[in-house]
Parts: C-alpha cells; sequence; structure tokens
C-alpha cells in the first residue's frame, strides 16, 4: 500500500471540513448531472412566456410540466443511481413523485430525499433477500420487491414526507425573501466566498442556492439567487491583480487563468491563488459583497442556474431587459476586488507572496527533490502506471484541465497510459496515480488509499507534472 506521503497540504485537513466537502459534494452530485435540463428549461423559459424574447403561448406551455415533473424525477433518479445504480435510480424516482403529487411548488428538496432514500431502501431490501431466493424466481423477486418498495416509498412520501418537505421548503424561501426585503443579501458572500475556495462551491450553488432559485424563478420569472455564486466578477479582479502586481509563477499563469475563469467559468482556477495569499479573501469577499449589493440595486436575476459561471452563460440565463443589472454587478465586483487585491500584493514583502507553493515550486525549477517526487520513488514502480487520474470536487472543472494538460505531455512521448478526469467521490479502484488540490487530497486518500497521492496548488501550472513526466519518459528510456 502506499505511504502516501505525496500530499504537500499536510494531514491538517480537519475531519469536519472533510465531512462537509463529502456531503456538499453529495448534494451537488444530485444536481450537476442535470445542469443541462436545468439551461434547457431557463432557455425555454426565457424564450416563450409572455415577457420573452419570442412569446409563444403554445411552446410557453412545456415550461410548467418541466419544473414541476421532469426535473425533480431527474434529481431522484440520479439521487437514487448513486446510493444503488439505476435500480436504486429507478426506486428514488418513483418515491420522488409522491412529493410532487403532494405539493404545489417544485420540489427539488423532496427529491434530494426522496431521491437516495429510494436507492438505500432497494439496497437493502436486496441484502435481505441475497442468498434465500430459490433458483428461477430471482426475476420475479427482483421486479416485485422494487415494485412494492417503490409504491410504499411513493405513498409515505404523498402522506406525510411531502407535506413535511413542502412546509419546511415554504419556510426557506420565506426567509430568503425576508432577507432580502431587509437588504442583508450581499452579507451572504461573508460566507459564500470563504466556503467556495474551501471547495464548497457546488455544493453552494447546486446543492442549496439553485432548488430554492428555481422555485423563485417559477414564480417571479428570475432570481438573484443564481448570481451569488456564479458572480466571476471577484474571481476576475483578483486575477487581474495577480497579473499585474503578483510575482513569479503566479503573475506568469494569470492571464491563462483570466480567460478559463471569466470565459470558460471555472471558478476553481482562481482559488489556488488565494490559498497562495489567504488575505485575498478580503477582496473576494469585498468584490461578492458589491457585486450582489449592485444587482439588488437594479433587481437583476437570471432565468436559471448559469452552469459554469462563465459570462457567456451569465448572459445567456438573463431575462429580456436585465442585461444591465446583472453586467453592472460583474463589473463592480472585478472592480472592487481587483483593487483591494493589487494593494494588498503591491504591499507584499519581497518572497512573502506564492508562500509555500512558490518555494516548492523554485525547489522543482533548481531540481531539489519535492515530497512529490519522494512518493513516487518510493511507491509503485512507473513501469506499471496504466492510469492517471485528475479529481476535484465535481469532476468537471480544474481537474479537466489539469488532465488534459497532463494528457497532451504523455501523447507527445508517445506512452500507453490513461490520462483522464473524475470527481474526488468516484475514483476508480484502477487509478494507479492520482492528482488532486491540496485541500482534496485527504479525501482523495480514504477514497482510494492504494494510489499514489500527489498534490497541487495550481492544476493550470503544477512542476508535479514536468515531475512525473521525466520519472516516466527515463523508466520507458
Amino acid at each position: 500500500m502506499s505511504s502516501n506521503q505525496g500530499n504537500l497540504g499536510g494531514n491538517g485537513t480537519q475531519p469536519w471540513r472533510m465531512n462537509i466537502q463529502r456531503m456538499g459534494s453529495y448534494l451537488s452530485g444530485m444536481i450537476m448531472p442535470n445542469i443541462g435540463a436545468f439551461i434547457a428549461w431557463g432557455l425555454i423559459t426565457a424564450l416563450f412566456i409572455p415577457t420573452g424574447w419570442l412569446p409563444n403561448e403554445k411552446l410557453a406551455q412545456l415550461v410548467e410540466p418541466m419544473i414541476i415533473y421532469l426535473l425533480p424525477l431527474l434529481i431522484g433518479f440520479t439521487g437514487g443511481n448513486m446510493v444503488y445504480g439505476a435500480r436504486g435510480g429507478v426506486v428514488g424516482a418513483t418515491a420522488t413523485i409522491g412529493v410532487i403529487v403532494g405539493s404545489d411548488i417544485p420540489m427539488f428538496l423532496g427529491a434530494m430525499i426522496m431521491g437516495p432514500l429510494g436507492g438505500w431502501a432497494i439496497y437493502r431490501t436486496d441484502r435481505f433477500f441475497e442468498g434465500k431466493i430459490r433458483s428461477g424466481f430471482e426475476m420475479l423477486v427482483n421486479n416485485f420487491s422494487a415494485g412494492i418498495v417503490a409504491g410504499l416509498l411513493t405513498v409515505g412520501a404523498y402522506l406525510a414526507i411531502g407535506p413535511m418537505v413542502l412546509g419546511l421548503n415554504k419556510a426557506l424561501a420565506a426567509g430568503v425573501e425576508a432577507i432580502i426585503g431587509m437588504g442583508l443579501l450581499p452579507l451572504a458572500n461573508l460566507f459564500i466566498e470563504p466556503a467556495k475556495v474551501l471547495f464548497l462551491n457546488n455544493a453552494i450553488n447546486h446543492g442549496i442556492l439553485s432548488p430554492i432559485g428555481v422555485d423563485q424563478a417559477a414564480r417571479t420569472g428570475q432570481s438573484i439567487l443564481f448570481l451569488l455564486e456564479s458572480n466571476p466578477g471577484p474571481g476576475l479582479g483578483i486575477l487581474l491583480a495577480y497579473w499585474l502586481f503578483g510575482k513569479g509563477i503566479a503573475k506568469q499563469s494569470a492571464p491563462g487563468a483570466v480567460v478559463i475563469q471569466f470565459l470558460g467559468g471555472i471558478h476553481e482556477i482562481y482559488f489556488p491563488y488565494i490559498l497562495m495569499k489567504p488575505i485575498l479573501l478580503l477582496a473576494a469577499i469585498a468584490g461578492g459583497i458589491s457585486g450582489v449589493f449592485t444587482f439588488t440595486l437594479f433587481g437583476a436575476g437570471l432565468v436559471a442556474v448559469p452552469s459554469p459561471g462563465s459570462i457567456f452563460a451569465l448572459m445567456a440565463m438573463t431575462p429580456r431587459g436585465g442585461y444591465i443589472g446583472v453586467l453592472a454587478g460583474v463589473v463592480v465586483a472585478a472592480v472592487v476586488s481587483f483593487l483591494i487585491a493589487s494593494l494588498l500584493l503591491k504591499r507584499s514583502a519581497p518572497g512573502e507572496e506564492d508562500i509555500e507553493a512558490a518555494a516548492r515550486n523554485m525547489e522543482e525549477m533548481k531540481g531539489k527533490k519535492s515530497a512529490a517526487r519522494s512518493i513516487l520513488t518510493a511507491d509503485t514502480p512507473v513501469s506499471k502506471v496504466k492510469k492517471i487520474v485528475f479529481a476535484c470536487d465535481a469532476g468537471m472543472g480544474s481537474s479537466a484541465m489539469g488532465a488534459s494538460i497532463l494528457k497532451n505531455k504523455v501523447q507527445k512521448t508517445g506512452l500507453d497510459i490513461e490520462v483522464t478526469n473524475t470527481a474526488v467521490s468516484k475514483l476508480p479502484e484502477d487509478a494507479d496515480i492520482v492528482f488532486t488540490h491540496k485541500n482534496l487530497t485527504d479525501r482523495a486518500k480514504v477514497k482510494r488509499p492504494g494510489a499514489q497521492h500527489i498534490s497541487v496548488d495550481n492544476f493550470l501550472s503544477s512542476p508535479e507534472y514536468d515531475a512525473l513526466m521525466d520519472r516516466l519518459t527515463k523508466n520507458q528510456e
């Protein structure tokens, strides 16, 4: 088994943070695979409702069935599938219909409860009957057990769980409306921006804000909640400040990060820049607060969740007549975060910036042995490496970029090694080497303890890539 000494971030990741990240990943995992359906609903809404770009009474009839039935059922199926595959997904989706029919609002919260509950229930049922079914009766028992469990859960959801979730959902919506009415919504960024940097961004956006925002958008045509986490302004300002006033590798990689973050919508790319200098959280928080305050002044909102948080996605989800407010909030957030981040960077003492990351990068450039290189030397021989996996919280953003960069390096050398990316919660058993951001490495080790784990600070530019390629190519030679 691997000694796993490659966690350059140390073993200081608190259990509570790992648990929160794991729960957040689970919640967002039910929403993320279905984002395409949410966007489809948002586009149809923006185009065909009476106040849309192309009002069409007939096509507008698609809006309500999609949000009432399609989206919650997809979430319910995904939640059940995460627990117990397709069989769990079917039972989870069936159970979800109970909370849908028993309510008069979009039941996203109910779907996020009934989906996993349905998957767990049929899993426990199958384990109970395992080894007790006579030969030839397997299909009969399997089909009827799933049907009976799904039926009981559906009735229970309709009679009991649905009304409770409906009350909770309405209470949450009323609380959000009250916060907006009191003008306190900008203060939410006091918690959102630090949580994002701890890789809870998907949990916040897709696990909490999006379900409440969709309900609000269904009633009013738009929701400001879709803009709280997805606003690219704070990250843009910080990256621009690094571009102009940063030092070393951080300065060199900032222009590429700007394109990826602002245009590509992958916000995770700027988290390492804050982790290099945690005081820059002040710039992110100030930018987020000022941006949301601007959104509230203009009454801005989006018709559906923008994912990824690209400026193009924000524009696509902006309702007719709302572009000025959305753009103003993004620009104000970027300007405020840029000014504060610039001041903090310019006041930094020489060599203070980049902290451990810069020192480690300098050691790599000087040819000194790194912790990542030590683990590769101590573990599985590179001749046996067949699969390298990049893992991040959602498996779609920063990990995809890192995998793409290393895949190009592997292809140029002609090595027969698969390079892929995934969510940290879904690490495959056959992964030989796992790349993660240092804040997620402890979770990756728990999920795949037998692999070699390499921590990085920045998926876009890391010396660990070249260090690994040197060892792989030397072995080939």
